[in-house]
């Protein structure tokens, strides 16, 4: 079992094109809106959830999925990076826990606020 405090803090780099190994897994009715680059990894904003693709290992052929449904999100809260500040910070409070999402500079805090209000409001 994965260790949750490994994985509920994700930092977004820059906002990338959706990879097919996620368009893959789309279910029917489920459209990808935006997709991030994180450190190694991607992350997808779809109207019904985010998927984070985690590569793992030295040659990252390795994949773990995770999946964290809009359904699912009970609140969330937004932090727009400041004078001093590095990074953006999107905190969601879930069922099983807090997930905290890191948006470097670039990455446009007010476009995920507007996605995620749009799939749980």
């Amino acid at each position: 079992m994965a260790d949750l405090a490994n994985i509920m803090e994700w930092t977004f780099v820059s906002e990338t094109t959706v990879p097919k190994e996620v368009q893959e897994i789309l279910v029917p009715g489920e459209e990808a809106h935006a997709a991030y680059k994180t450190i190694r990894d991607v992350a997808v904003i779809t109207n019904k959830r985010i998927i984070i693709s985690d590569k793992q290992g030295i040659t990252g052929k390795k994949v773990e999925v995770y999946t964290i449904p809009f359904k699912s999100i009970v609140m969330y809260s937004s932090e727009n990076a400041g004078l001093l500040d590095v990074n953006a910070e999107l905190e969601l409070w879930t069922r099983v826990g807090k997930f905290k999402l890191n948006l470097k500079r670039g990455v446009d805090i007010r476009k995920l606020d507007r996605l995620i209000g749009q799939a749980i409001l």
